[in-house]
């Protein structure tokens, strides 16, 4: 969604494809040798557009790109998030928590998982030397049922980071680490989790505004001043 948002403002032509929709696509990206998505193709070369540096770079744009926030701007904002979602999370209703994601093969349950799971695979660039996608979309454990189980598991994810980033000896994050989408600057990694998080918990306070539920104190775009979020909430 970020990357047809950045495409589109450029005047850029592309042709966006849905993997889950479209067979072809799908077959196409395995051809190209990606393993995830977002990716940005022209012929047989590729690019993971995770980091819009990389597309930039890809698409030869003369354009400055980098994190705006500084990782402790970064590191408070991701605790706001972790904060945030914790409360909203407990908002939703049980008779919700299977309820599926319209287009999308994921549930209520699966979202707000997710949502604390995108943190906990970052911290696996320390644990086992790389970031990497599977870990990413991990499906909660069978008896992870409730909001409240879930939301408990993501205070011990926000304890898990805040305990790294305390002992963390390179505050600046200028160590280059192994992702999925690619060697990257740790600055860079920290900002793509961190909103891409906060992402899904604007989505998450959308699902609950759809039942009735108002989100208790819920998060603004000021909220999210300086970090790169599309300006939709849903994709289409």
């Amino acid at each position: 969604m970020r990357l047809k948002e950045f495409l589109s403002i450029r005047g850029i032509e592309f042709e966006s494809i849905n993997i889950r929709e479209d067979a072809d696509g799908l077959a196409e990206l395995q051809r190209l040798g990606a393993r995830s998505i977002p990716v940005v193709s022209k012929g047989d070369r590729f690019t993971f557009a995770q980091v819009i540096s990389d597309v930039v770079e890809f698409l030869e744009l003369d354009e400055e790109t980098g994190p705006e926030l500084d990782p402790q701007e970064l590191m408070d904002r991701m605790n706001l998030f972790m904060t945030s979602a914790q409360r909203f999370v407990r908002q939703m209703p049980q008779g919700n928590v299977e309820d599926m994601l319209p287009g999308r093969p994921r549930s209520y349950r699966m979202l707000m998982h997710h949502i604390f799971q995108i943190p906990r695979a970052f911290l696996d660039i320390f644990e086992e030397g790389e970031f990497k996608y599977e870990n990413t979309v991990i499906m909660p454990p069978d008896d992870m049922t409730t909001p409240e189980s879930i939301a408990r598991f993501g205070e011990q994810i926000q304890a898990q980071v805040n305990e790294w980033w305390a002992t963390h000896p390179d505050k600046a994050c200028e160590e280059t680490v192994k992702t999925y989408y690619g060697q990257h600057k740790l600055h860079d990694v920290l900002e793509r989790t961190t909103w891409h998080s906060g992402q899904h918990i604007r989505q998450l306070m959308s699902l609950l505004e759809q039942l009735g539920v108002t989100p208790d104190n819920p998060l603004t775009m000021e909220d999210y001043k300086g970090l790169p979020v599309p300006t939709n909430v849903w994709d289409g």
